[in-house]
């Protein structure tokens, strides 16, 4: 099928087929692997199979410019082979020049699927084309252009409410159909007239929609591929804004609408899984009623099963999901307010893990996003009593030590105050007051002495390893 087969003509395929020489284009000589320069192609997957030629369906489809495809039969029992051009009647009379894109039992499926009767109303085909019918369809198609800015200067002197878009010539000449779109009721009598005279052709001018239109004229989509609608889609199904709002789409008119103008085809494509994935998802039809004021429903992620939800007061979304806002809903069809939006769960230590002490540890789980959070366990707070114990009884020690060297300092100054006031006191035999006993020494001192053995520590070595002398 390939370049030689292309029913658009765009790259010269017929012009170069009828002077005998290469096939333009891809340079593939009419071998194309990909088939990527034809529309709506067909591999029957039948052909390889033979049958008798009186079982043998006779009936033929047959492809033209752009994607227009009918039926026909062989009833002159031609040997045909999928891509052959083939001279066929048309209805208003005349012949022209399609391309063959699928025989044998294939046939007899695609006239189901599309509700075509075997009837005596199928034309017939005439003949396989020969190099002159390629040649004088060859210059039938150069006319296509010329005529179509033509038409279009006419159409914008007569003030007409159309556009035109794409002229057809038949393989003999003599009649032409134009292709145009408009809103209104059109009223082109006049320029039927202006156009049968000016070409000398009979006129037929045919309404499109803005879909067929850009099938017809084809493109690449946002999505860097060719037009669905110029390579395999064949019906146009009716897309609206509710297909966009069940996959959360912004409903930008801009994002959401194709080439032709109206919505993309593609956003039904997956329509279906996200109705099915919805059928898991709660209806929110109010706010969630919790202690801390009303939460909103932001965002919902339909795959995940997540739901986003905020406070008027705070610019944080919480995510929850599906069985949790169930929960809450629930909750607050009873009239009771939740306490908070997450649902915290814990997860308590295993036998394992209890026996060994340093590995314990508390996880506290969110509900949502399982980002998990470890808390202190019991043998960090013990390690860390611990090391707050040791600190501050170092911190004891050594005041301790510093109280011990002023006592020891105070009691060696007392001995010494107490004999120069023994000295300086009267010879004479009277005692003034109870003599003091020298082996018992006074409260005071008595006092001082047990408070300083009850706080002394044993005593600390210097860097040169011998005692601190006190």
């Amino acid at each position: 099928m390939g370049c030689s087969n292309c029913g658009s003509g765009g790259c010269g395929a017929h012009a170069k087929k009828a002077e005998g020489t290469a096939v333009a284009g891809c340079r593939n000589n009419g071998t194309c692997g990909t088939s990527g320069c034809n529309k709506l192609n067909v591999f029957d997957w039948l052909s390889n199979m033979e049958l008798p030629a009186f079982q043998r369906f006779d009936i033929v489809e047959v492809r033209f410019k752009g994607s227009k495809k009918d039926f026909f039969r062989n009833q002159h029992q031609l040997d045909l082979t999928t891509g052959d051009a083939v001279v066929v009647e048309m209805p208003g009379g005349g012949y022209h020049i399609g391309y063959v894109s699928l025989q044998g039992e294939l046939v007899r499926l695609q006239m189901m699927k599309k509700k075509v009767k075997d009837t005596a109303e199928i034309r017939p085909i005439l003949r396989i084309a020969t190099a002159k019918d390629l040649h004088k369809f060859a210059e039938a198609q150069n006319r296509e252009m010329p005529t179509l800015y033509r038409t279009r200067e006419i159409i914008r002197d007569l003030q007409l409410e159309m556009k035109l878009s794409d002229v057809e010539f038949q393989a003999d000449n003599t009649k032409a159909t134009f292709y145009y779109s408009a809103d209104d009721r059109v009223d082109f009598r006049e320029l039927i007239k202006i156009l049968a005279s000016e070409f000398r052709i009979r006129v037929e001018m045919r309404q499109i929609s803005l879909r067929h239109e850009a099938s017809r004229l084809g493109g690449i989509g946002v999505c860097g591929r060719e037009l669905c609608c110029s390579t395999w889609l064949t019906e146009f199904k009716s897309v609206s804004t509710t297909a966009a709002r069940y996959q959360n789409l912004s409903l930008n008119p801009s994002k959401l609408s194709g080439q032709c103008g109206r919505l993309k085809c593609c956003l039904n494509y997956e329509l279906e899984t996200y109705l099915d994935a919805l059928v898991d998802i709660p209806k929110v039809e109010k706010p969630l009623q919790t202690v801390r004021g009303e939460a909103h429903l932001q965002k919902t992620d339909i795959f995940k099963k997540i739901m986003w939800f905020s406070y008027d007061t705070e610019s944080t979304w919480y995510p929850l999901s599906a069985e949790r806002v169930k929960q809450i809903i629930e909750l607050n069809k009873q009239g009771i307010a939740v306490e908070s939006l997450i649902e915290e769960k814990t997860i308590l230590p295993t036998e394992e893990s209890v026996a060994d002490p340093v590995v314990t540890e508390q996880w506290v789980v969110d509900s949502v996003d399982e980002d998990a959070f470890s808390t202190k366990t019991n043998s960090k707070k013990k390690r860390k009593k611990r090391k707050s114990a040791r600190s501050a009884a170092e911190k004891n020690n050594e005041a301790s030590a510093h109280i011990t060297k002023q006592t020891s300092s105070s009691a060696e100054i007392k001995p010494l105050l107490t004999q120069q006031q023994a000295s300086s006191e009267p010879s004479s035999g009277e005692s003034v007051g109870k003599p003091i006993d020298k082996e018992t020494p006074p409260k005071k001192q008595r006092a001082a002495g047990n408070k300083s053995q009850r706080r002394r520590r044993p005593p600390k070595k210097n860097s040169s390893g011998k005692d601190k002398k006190e």
